[in-house]
């Protein structure tokens, strides 16, 4: 199955290079593409369980989906995963 998520925070190559890395790392989620100039996160996963840890992963990385809570420490969180990412480019 394929999702597109809009996921808030994400600001840069950076933070897409970090979420492409750590999406890529979860069993059964592959091809993921994150497109920065409309906040989206595209992939395929096999089932539903796939989509909740990605979305999990998502907002423990500091880039929760559109409409879920994004308080001041999901936001720090995710300017420590945009610098992570711009190191590994």
């Amino acid at each position: 199955m394929k999702a597109t998520l809009e996921v808030q925070n994400l600001k840069c190559g950076g933070c897409a290079s970090t979420i492409e890395t750590r999406l890529s790392g979860l069993e059964h989620i592959t091809e993921v593409l994150v497109n920065i100039d409309d906040f989206t996160v595209t992939f395929l996963y096999q089932d539903e369980t796939n989509l909740t840890q990605a979305k999990e992963l998502l907002a423990k990385l500091g880039y929760p989906v559109v409409g879920e809570k994004n308080a001041l420490t999901t936001k720090a969180k995710s300017f420590v995963s945009c610098a992570a990412g711009r190191m590994t480019k």
